[in-house]
């Protein structure tokens, strides 16, 4: 007897992918597109999307962890791809071999990825960060010039090839916001002294997707889309996924684990901080925050049962969550949706985002390896669920490395 677990599932939709990418695209019609898939594309698949993402015209894919690039290349990508977080002790050898771009911040990285680079006996392709006020990753101003004349040396020598210069907003999210402009005159300060030094790199980027979407002088030669290829909005201020012509390419989805009726007065989850308010039907829906549902939602987290929007009654455990069905039926095995494009009149992502307190960046990276990621076309025919093939299956190809 064939079995097939109907748990729950997320569904991603990879035409939705492929759609969004060509949209960003258009808003920066004369810079190449990076595909961000850092944390397993967001956590709708990192080789999948990454596919779409080519497909659509994506020129580069960027990852956050050499672990999640390497794996990109194990699946077959020869694209260009560019992997920023790096700590002492690389794997600066394996990053070299893979012809992967790393990013340098500061004199450290740099001596360690030219002695790897001598030791292969290959350059090492280099893109330097410049800290212009985000505060985290990257070369501070007062060191920049430092920085920038070793990597010079280091390319004359022969042991790098300087890629990209690039850096990072802190509030492009925020239309308006006095250190957008503060950053911008930053980077032009970090390119000038960098065109001085002699570097001639062959990308200069700082766009992430809020900046693509509102920010056409910061869009380079190279824009970095990262929430935005996976349908979700950067921020309530920028607009939402259908205003902005994006549409959300995951839709969570449980089949209900128990259907009852309860009397009035009743306690419902752990600390009985939510009571029946009389005789009703309780849904028992089989996800929790060992899935990535966000314990932050108790009580606010808003769910598609019988057709129509509820919300989880009381506190959402480790493994489920309760909904109060009042007196609507269903059944053990009826779906659940917690979120989804909004189609079918579902929650989104953004949706929850809200109920959590949080961003819809979280909602969706946070889902977590219990459930099984199942990937559709553009006809919305389901052709593989991992689990059941290896996810890098299908090859990636995108152009000459």
């Amino acid at each position: 007897m064939n079995e097939t677990a109907k748990r729950a599932r997320a569904a991603i939709d990879l035409a939705a992918v492929r759609a969004n990418v060509r949209a960003l695209r258009a808003r920066a019609p004369r810079a190449e597109l990076m595909a961000v898939v850092k944390s397993d594309g967001y956590g709708h698949g990192a080789v999948r999307c990454a596919q779409a993402a080519r497909e659509a015209g994506a020129t580069w894919l960027g990852t956050a962890l050499p672990e999640e690039a390497f794996a990109l290349r194990e699946a077959g990508d020869t694209g260009r791809l560019m992997c920023w977080l790096w700590t002492p002790g690389g794997p600066w050898h394996r990053a070299i071999e893979l012809n992967i771009d790393v990013s340098v911040s500061g004199l450290w990285s740099l001596h360690e990825v030219t002695a790897a680079a001598r030791g292969f006996g290959r350059a090492a392709r280099v893109q330097l960060k410049a800290d212009t006020g985000l505060g985290r990753n990257g070369c501070q101003p007062a060191h920049w010039p430092e920085l920038i004349a070793a990597a010079a040396a280091a390319e004359a020598e022969g042991t790098i090839k300087v890629t990209g210069i690039w850096s990072h907003f802190a509030c492009a999210d925020e239309p308006g916001h006095p250190s957008i402009a503060a950053q911008l005159a930053a980077f032009e300060d970090a390119l000038a002294l960098s065109e001085a030094a002699g570097l001639r790199p062959e990308v200069r980027h700082i766009a992430n997707t809020p900046a693509l979407l509102t920010l056409p002088e910061a869009h380079y030669d190279l824009v970095r889309a990262g929430i935005g290829i996976y349908g979700i909005s950067p921020a309530p201020e920028v607009g939402t996924s259908q205003e902005l012509g994006l549409r959300p390419a995951m839709t969570l989805e449980a089949s209900l684990a128990s259907v009852k009726r309860a009397p009035g007065g009743h306690g419902v989850s752990y600390g009985h901080t939510y009571t029946t308010p009389g005789d009703t039907t309780l849904a028992l829906v089989p996800l929790g925050y060992a899935d990535g549902i966000p314990r932050h939602a108790s009580g606010s987290g808003p769910v598609l049962v019988a057709g129509k929007w509820r919300t989880i009654a009381g506190r959402v455990a480790m493994d489920q969550f309760v909904v109060d069905l009042g007196g609507d039926t269903a059944h053990a095995g009826d779906p659940a949706v917690l979120f989804g494009p909004g189609d079918r009149g579902e929650p989104t992502a953004e949706d929850w985002a809200r109920a959590a307190g949080t961003i819809g960046y979280e909602i969706v990276t946070r889902i977590g390896t219990r459930v099984p990621r199942v990937y559709v076309d553009s006809e919305m025919e389901i052709h593989q669920a991992d689990g059941a093939d290896a996810d890098g299956d299908t090859a990636l190809t995108g152009g000459t490395a």
